[in-house]
């Protein structure tokens, strides 16, 4: 297990990660940093603790939008695959009762009629 050294706050930690995982961690400990940096700008010096928890409280919020927006992408997903089998349903409805028409015109075609014959 690697061993990755970021800074957050102003301050250092050794983070284990998984084999691959050393820049992704990376990029979120920056990414973690830069939301307390802007806090800090935003409320000034309001104590470690407390910038972290805002930080945290953001980083929730924004999680929470995400899981909201993908649990509505994945009902209007469902709603176009049902939409697209209804449709595929119809379809195949109208071709079959078009096929059943084009039998009938056929039967009707191929049968003999007062003397003539058809072929074929």
């Amino acid at each position: 297990m690697p061993d990755v050294s970021v800074t957050v706050n102003g301050r250092k930690f050794r983070l284990g990660c998984d084999d691959g995982q050393e820049d992704h961690l990376m990029n979120l400990a920056r990414d973690l940093n830069s939301r307390i940096e802007g806090l800090r700008k935003q409320y000034g010096e309001v104590g470690d603790a407390r910038l972290a928890v805002l930080a945290a409280l953001k980083i929730a919020d924004a999680l929470a939008e995400t899981c909201l927006r993908i649990k509505r992408l994945e009902e209007e997903l469902a709603a176009l695959q049902a939409a697209r089998m209804d449709a595929a349903d119809r379809h195949e409805a109208a071709l079959n009762a078009a096929a059943e028409r084009i039998e009938t015109i056929a039967k009707k075609l191929n049968q003999p009629t007062g003397g003539i014959v058809a072929l074929g």
